[in-house]
């Protein structure tokens, strides 16, 4: 696969470079290789008549006291696998590739109007 979102049963929201694990071509789970809780903010501040606000996301490795970086995950646990916005990807490869040392980041997020 490559990198998803995840949701769990728990309610937790995982970022990871997911793989199917698959025997006689049936999915028996699937493999999440570095995964990072996402956290982000529910406040989202608007200017009266304004569709920009701000969003903080934080991410932090899922398993902070396990040393594997690959947790195999059974499809029962799972609710969903979406894909992540390209904001959540840039700061998850930024994080995980060791480009960044930054843990949150806030963002503005503007609605279908761009200038």
């Amino acid at each position: 696969m490559s990198i998803k979102l995840a949701v769990l049963k728990s309610g937790e929201d995982i970022i990871a470079d997911v793989k199917e694990l698959i025997v006689e071509e049936n999915i028996v789970g699937y493999l999440f290789d570095n995964p990072h809780t996402v956290t982000s903010s529910n406040n989202i501040f608007r200017e009266e008549g304004s569709d920009e606000g701000q969003i903080q996301i934080s991410l932090r490795p899922w398993l902070i006291l396990s040393k594997d970086t690959q947790v195999p995950i059974r499809p029962d646990w799972l609710v969903t696998i979406v894909e992540p916005v390209d904001m959540l990807v840039n700061i998850y490869e930024e994080k995980v590739n060791g480009k960044s040392k930054v843990d949150s980041v806030d963002e503005q997020s503007n609605s279908d109007n761009e200038d």
